[in-house]
């Protein structure tokens, strides 16, 4: 009997301490979960804020106020909204160089000040050209065809059509991932312009165009109501990098070219031509 009795008081032992362990377990899983679900709400939260600093800087780029309206040049604007900080940074798609209009020249000169060699730079140049004319001639500089995409071995040629994506640039022979992260930020295919528009074009690209640009560039930060730009003198079409930080410091970006001018459904406030979340810090 007495045996039966401690037998079943250790039966009982463990039972209690198994209950323990599920109890432990349910408990901490319980935990893992809320804390994953504070990440997410945050995550989530960050996000939107970024978006909101999106969204802020084209009320702000069409005030009618030269004081208080933003200027789409590339300056960095701060902005503080339910407790996060904001940076915002918006270039005018006029500003770059359109690589369905530009010429051989402003391609190579750009190429040229971010540090591609000369020969090279007008190879590329070229090429570009060949990729997006609709004949299968190569340029005087050189270019590239489709016999000179197969002798280097690609499955391909050149589209002889527009470039429908700056990332389709990759594909150009003689393109390189160094040179394309180099020159990328400073070119589109939204403006429709031979030359971009110098009042709000980055400093690579206004040297491209050889023009002064440190002078250009340290005239921008002159008081505004003093800097004769005027609302409505630019194309309508943004790159706009939003960057948000909440309190504890969670971070989000949000890097967009948006075309202001409204978009596809009733009632919206712009088109997305491109949206990219979680790009590095602008």
């Amino acid at each position: 009997m007495t045996r039966a009795r401690g037998a079943a008081l250790i039966l009982v032992l463990w039972l209690i301490a198994l209950l323990a362990m599920l109890v432990g377990a349910f408990a901490l899983t319980a935990r893992m979960e809320s804390w994953q679900g504070q990440v997410a709400r945050d995550g989530s939260v960050v996000r939107e804020h970024a978006r909101a600093g999106l969204e802020y800087a084209l009320v702000r780029v069409v005030d009618s106020q030269a004081q208080t309206r933003w200027l789409p040049d590339g300056r960095r604007y701060r902005w503080t909204f339910a407790g996060s900080r904001l940076e915002v940074r918006l270039v005018d798609e006029g500003g770059k160089i359109d690589i369905n209009q530009a010429d051989a020249n402003l391609l190579a000169a750009l190429l040229r000040v971010r540090g591609v060699e000369s020969e090279q730079a007008d190879a590329l140049a070229a090429a570009i050209l060949d990729w997006r004319d609709a004949d299968n001639l190569n340029q005087p500089q050189g270019g590239a065809e489709d016999p000179d995409y197969a002798s280097a071995g690609l499955g391909y040629g050149a589209k002889d059509a527009p470039f429908e994506s700056i990332d389709e640039l990759q594909q150009v022979l003689g393109m390189d991932a160094g040179i394309y992260a180099r020159i990328a930020p400073y070119l589109t295919i939204y403006s429709g312009r031979n030359l971009p528009d110098s009042s709000y074009a980055p400093g690579p690209v206004l040297q491209a165009m050889g023009l002064d640009a440190e002078r250009l560039l340290a005239q921008r930060e002159l008081p505004q109501e003093g800097n004769g730009q005027l609302v409505g003198s630019g194309s309508g079409t943004y790159s706009i990098d939003s960057h948000a930080t909440l309190r504890d410091g969670k971070e989000a970006t949000l890097r967009a070219v948006i075309r202001a001018a409204g978009g596809p459904l009733p009632g919206s406030a712009y088109a997305v031509l491109r949206w990219e979340e979680g790009a590095p810090p602008p």
